[in-house]
């Protein structure tokens, strides 16, 4: 079920504005906290000041159902104005992986950023796994319902995705 090629979600959306001001919003870290219902907090960590392959940021979530937790984000793509990719470790071993490794990741994440005449197109997408999370304990205690397990978060997943884009959107195009 949560194999490495993992279950995904993402959803995409037209920005009245340049790829450029899009872009400022993607890569800032910050701004998923103030527009996701889980995510509450990210710095950046080892004294990155912005976003570079290798960079690292924790994130501070909230879920209702699991509660409070801490994550470690490495980026592993970046290409200026077009991707901007990371993969979430779990670093304090809550989920019985007690090595993290970004080759094993929680979840991926990333941003694709397409210019279309003199706006953008932005897609944001997750894939789940190959590494332990919340979803294995869950399925680890009722494997029967292991679909459904994963079906209910990539739903949470997508909710979250489009919270977050339709912020960046009013974001960027009120800066127009």
């Amino acid at each position: 079920m949560l194999s490495a090629e993992g279950p995904r979600v993402g959803c995409d959306g037209h920005m009245e504005a340049g790829p450029s001001r899009v872009w400022g919003l993607v890569t800032d870290i910050g701004l998923p906290a103030r527009l996701s219902p889980e995510l509450r907090r990210v710095p950046w960590l080892d004294g990155a000041k912005g976003p570079a392959i290798g960079a690292r940021f924790a994130g501070y979530n909230h879920h209702r159902l699991v509660g409070d937790r801490r994550t470690v984000s490495h980026v592993v793509e970046l290409e200026d104005q077009r991707v901007f990719g990371w993969v979430v470790v779990d670093p304090d071993g809550r989920y019985g992986d007690s090595a993290p490794d970004p080759a094993k990741p929680l979840v991926a994440w990333r941003f694709e950023l397409e210019p279309e005449g003199a706006d953008s197109i932005l897609r944001q997408a997750v894939r789940i796994g190959p590494g332990r999370s919340g979803i294995s304990l869950a399925i680890d205690r009722t494997p029967e319902r292991g679909e459904a397990i994963v079906a209910f978060r990539l739903a949470e997943l997508r909710t979250n995705i489009e919270a977050t884009l339709l912020g960046i959107k009013a974001l960027a195009e009120e800066a127009r």
